[in-house]
């Protein structure tokens, strides 16, 4: 069965109670029909939480990505419990438990695994290392938009992206722990090396739903042509 890797917003894991686990853990369920889902829990607000009170108290960026680390790992907890005998009982810790993970045939849920590096990266890497299908990059908006469409009512989502174009969109973000980029340069690095088929897109349960099952949704990453 072919695999899918998620990364699913930290958004989903938030204390405001408007989104149940359980409605996510059965829609992971039923996507377990057509595939093997893999998914990277994000560290979401309470993350950021953490990271704010530690960054104000003068830790350092590492500790700060350690911090956040933690949290997602947390957040993978919940969405086990969630899930029960479907999903493997502990998130994974490197990439090499992760592979394990996957070769016992179960919904594998964890959260970061290096400082420096975005959970998007993690993903991305657990895509590579796993042989995923796709990667989705399920996040709090419903794709790659041309400018912020927090601060321009006409910004433009876009069906395609160039993955040149997308690094160069990163590449003029400052890089911070705590931050919620739409991808990292190590995802976009990983998905360019090892050519997987990527897409973001909404986090909304039926949207994900649907792109599991093949559907269009979101924005899709071009690769560049191989040589």
């Amino acid at each position: 069965m072919k695999r899918i890797v998620i990364k699913l917003s930290g958004q989903v894991f938030g204390a405001d109670g408007r989104i149940s686990l359980k409605d996510y853990a059965a829609a992971i369920i039923r996507a377990a029909s057509v595939c093997q889902p893999v998914i990277v829990a994000g560290g979401g607000e309470i993350a950021r939480h953490y990271i704010g009170v530690a960054r104000a108290a003068g830790a350092d960026e590492s500790t700060l990505d350690e911090l956040g680390i933690e949290i997602s790992r947390l957040n993978a907890r919940l969405l086990i419990s969630a899930l029960g005998a479907r999903a493997h009982p502990h998130p994974p810790t490197s990439l090499q438990e992760a592979g394990l993970a996957v070769d016992s045939g179960s919904v594998v849920v964890m959260g970061g695994l290096y400082p420096g590096q975005s959970t998007n990266g993690t993903a991305a890497l657990v895509a590579e290392r796993v042989g995923a299908a796709e990667f989705l990059n399920a996040t709090d908006v419903d794709g790659v938009y041309d400018r912020d469409p927090n601060e321009y009512e006409a910004a433009r989502r876009l069906d395609e992206i160039r993955l040149e174009d997308l690094k160069g969109m990163m590449m003029r973000k400052e890089a911070a722990a705590g931050g919620h980029d739409l991808m990292d340069m190590v995802a976009l690095m990983t998905i360019e090396r090892s050519r997987i088929k990527t897409r973001v897109i909404s986090s909304e349960i039926e949207t994900l739903e649907h792109a599991i099952r093949g559907g269009a949704a979101g924005t899709t990453i071009l690769l560049p042509e191989s040589s």
